[in-house]
């Protein structure tokens, strides 16, 4: 009697807690295809790499445990805090992975966030970090023209379906315009641009690279694709030469200096028009670096830059409205001009 009594409500308890776990959990197919049984509310996220990280800051800083590295002084004074200063907690995805299984498991997170490439071994490394957490692990569309569903689906993920909409609707409508006003824009107008990466300018995108997916999206022609396929690629100052292009396109101070400085540089046209342009960087880069939704600010800066007289208008309102709705700061007007005059002479971060 005994036995079949507590069998009996062995049995009783497994059936009231299957609802109870039911309710406690949810699937959904991530952009990487996968099936993930995710918590019903997530309080706490582990960013795998930088994109995820800003990602989640700029639609629930509250969610985010960590950065993949410490912000240094001048990136907190664009953030809000505390979350500025939220502790380094490394990152699982790309290079330099720094943050192992142990690491992810002490932080007790109720989801892992990756944003980025969504196949081959970013699928690997999602259900390999899966299976040895336990936690899991969701893997979303970082591309340039994914960003307003991308949004989307976080925020559907994360019950911040309005804020994910307010912030999906401004990209849309900004993408729009430039859309709107480039549609006449004659073939021979579209600028060859170079975008130089490091100390000597001789790392650069090739056709297809995600970081300069911002040149597709203002219409200017990418000087290096006729290079090959795929991410980033060193190349040489011979090669730079033999295309002369119209505009270079840097986020590296050190390589806009050596621009002005270098006679090897100098023969080409853009530095000889004084076409060259230094990005801004801060909080993160606006045209790549890393290649997140913090890219949305630098395709709206690099319009005006581009084609003056197409978007005529002051940037200085849009910035403001850009970093108080993404980045949660409202910033000064000699904030906002410090900003742009890093971009216009190249000068040291304000």
């Amino acid at each position: 009697m005994r036995r079949a009594a507590a069998i009996l409500i062995t049995a009783l308890m497994l059936v009231l807690a299957g609802p109870v776990q039911t309710a406690l959990a949810r699937s959904m197919t991530d952009d990487g295809g996968r099936v993930v049984t995710v918590p019903d509310k997530v309080e706490r996220v582990f960013a795998a790499g930088p994109p995820a990280a800003i990602l989640l800051y700029t639609l629930a800083p509250d969610l985010l445990l960590g950065w993949p590295r410490e912000n240094r002084a001048r990136e907190k004074a664009f953030l809000a805090e505390p979350y500025a200063s939220l502790p380094a907690t490394g990152r699982i995805a790309g290079r330099g992975s720094s943050a192992g299984p142990e690491t992810v498991l002490a932080l007790k997170p109720d989801l892992i966030l990756d944003v980025g490439a969504t196949r081959g071994s970013f699928v690997d490394s999602a259900d390999r970090t899966q299976q040895q957490t336990g936690i899991p692990y969701i893997l979303l569309d970082g591309r340039y023209a994914a960003i307003p569903r991308t949004y989307r689906t976080l925020g559907a993920l994360l019950g911040r379906a309005d804020k994910a909409e307010e912030l999906a609707g401004w990209a849309e409508a900004m993408l729009a315009d430039i859309d709107r006003r480039l549609s006449t824009l004659p073939p021979d107008r579209r600028p060859r641009v170079y975008y130089g990466r490091g100390t000597d300018g001789l790392q650069t995108g090739l056709a297809g690279s995600i970081n300069l997916e911002v040149l597709d999206r203002v219409g200017a022609v990418n000087a290096a694709a006729g290079a090959g396929a795929g991410g980033l690629a060193e190349v040489s100052l011979e090669q730079v030469l033999a295309w002369d292009p119209d505009v270079i396109l840097t986020i590296d101070p050190n390589f806009h200096r050596r621009l002005g400085s270098d006679p090897r540089w100098q023969v080409l046209r853009a530095v000889r028009e004084g076409r060259v342009y230094l990005s801004p960087r801060l909080p993160f880069g606006w045209v790549d670096f890393p290649p997140g939704v913090n890219r949305l600010i630098g395709a709206r800066w690099l319009v005006s830059v581009l084609y003056p007289d197409l978007f005529p208008e002051d940037i200085r309102p849009i910035v403001r409205d850009f970093y108080q709705r993404f980045y949660h700061v409202t910033l000064s007007d000699a904030r906002i001009g410090a900003l742009l005059a890093v971009a216009e002479a190249g000068e040291v971060d304000p």
